[in-house]
């Protein structure tokens, strides 16, 4: 009888709710709502602005006796401060309790409030392991919106996990054979600084124009990675002469959806190239709005493509990978820092067990 040391084929990722910055919702929605109540990443929360725009994520249940402050419940916003439907209590955008109706505010009386980041009107909100403060941050150089358009939202909830959407930044393969994308090569080398990860990338893509009209593209891509949560295109359209921008934003919901958020915006376009679909006769303010309306539902269905794939799939630990695969370890050990130790099971040992064999 020997005995024979197998590997495990899989290890599940270590948890559905890795650290960073998720997304929470743009201010525009929350200044048309006023008071919004939604699941993230496994909370039940509420965001609300003040009289002062500051924007509060703060958990959902008042500390006094544990009312629902959602406004299904009968929460509310009255002068920038969350109102309590049960007994009153004020909250301001510290989540302190500042108000009550019958006695003065306990100071016990505080909400769980979530550290917040803002970048061109999107509303980010901090999860640190085990509840720990924010030690890096998001860039924060798109806040001139000076020559954009406004930012197109689409969202997405499906089966899935940040760290497997995000892997597509790595995957070119993918592209060719899911997408059809044509010409894909790598610009430079795949690079990594500590939360940040670059990938960047060139290729070709054919549309039609109301399921008739051929319109091809000629695409320069500059992809950043900060967390699994934030990835930020910048993108620019050789033939045409345009800049695109592109977030794609994975937020786990309740530790089995995610939803994924595609925010789109265009530069203006003064000197267009190409004077496709009618594009040169168009006033200058609207070519860019435009070209935003007509790509970011295109953009949604390559995506749809890789929905079927990612509800379905089962995370692979231990990978058998091709030549063409490129980067996917790389990219699996940046992840790595944003779990709790030990690492997450890429980069980990392989554990063993003995099986028998007669």
């Amino acid at each position: 009888m020997t005995t024979r040391q197998v590997e495990p084929d899989n290890v599940p990722l270590p948890s559905p709710f890795p650290e960073g910055w998720y997304f929470i919702g743009s201010r525009k929605a929350m200044q048309k709502a006023r008071l919004i109540w939604k699941t993230w990443m496994g909370e039940n929360i509420v965001v609300w602005c003040d009289e002062n725009e500051r924007v509060c994520v703060a958990e959902a249940y008042c500390p006094h006796l544990g009312s629902d402050l959602g406004p299904d419940a009968g929460g509310r916003v009255r002068d920038g401060r969350l109102v309590c439907p049960f007994h009153g209590f004020e909250y301001d955008a510290t989540g302190q309790c500042v108000a009550t109706p019958f006695a003065p505010p306990p100071r016990a009386a505080r909400l769980r409030v979530f550290e917040t980041q803002e970048i061109a009107g999107l509303i980010f909100g901090w999860w640190g392991i085990e509840g720990r403060a924010a030690h890096w941050h998001l860039p924060t150089d798109l806040a001139d919106q000076t020559g954009w358009s406004a930012i197109s939202i689409r969202t997405l909830r499906f089966p899935g996990h940040p760290q497997e959407t995000t892997e597509n930044s790595v995957d070119l393969a993918h592209l060719r054979y899911v997408h059809g994308y044509g010409s894909v090569d790598r610009a430079g080398d795949v690079s990594v600084d500590g939360a940040y990860l670059r990938s960047d990338f060139d290729f070709r893509r054919n549309y039609k124009i109301a399921g008739a009209l051929p319109f091809n593209l000629d695409i320069s891509t500059n992809t950043h990675i900060f967390g699994l949560g934030y990835s930020f295109v910048e993108i620019r359209e050789k033939s045409i002469g345009m800049d695109m921008r592109l977030w794609v934003l994975a937020t786990p919901v309740d530790g089995t959806l995610i939803d994924l958020s595609l925010a789109s915006q265009v530069r203006e376009i003064r000197n267009p190239k190409r004077w496709i679909s009618g594009l040169g006769f168009l006033p200058v303010g609207w070519r860019a709005p435009m070209m935003n309306r007509f790509i970011s539902p295109q953009q949604e269905q390559d995506v749809r493509r890789d929905v079927i794939i990612w509800s379905r799939k089962r995370y692979r630990s231990l990978p058998r990978l091709a030549r063409s695969d490129g980067e996917i370890m790389t990219f699996r050990a940046y992840c790595t820092q944003f779990y709790p130790e030990p690492c997450a099971p890429d980069m980990a040992l392989p554990v063993t067990s003995g099986e028998t064999v007669e």
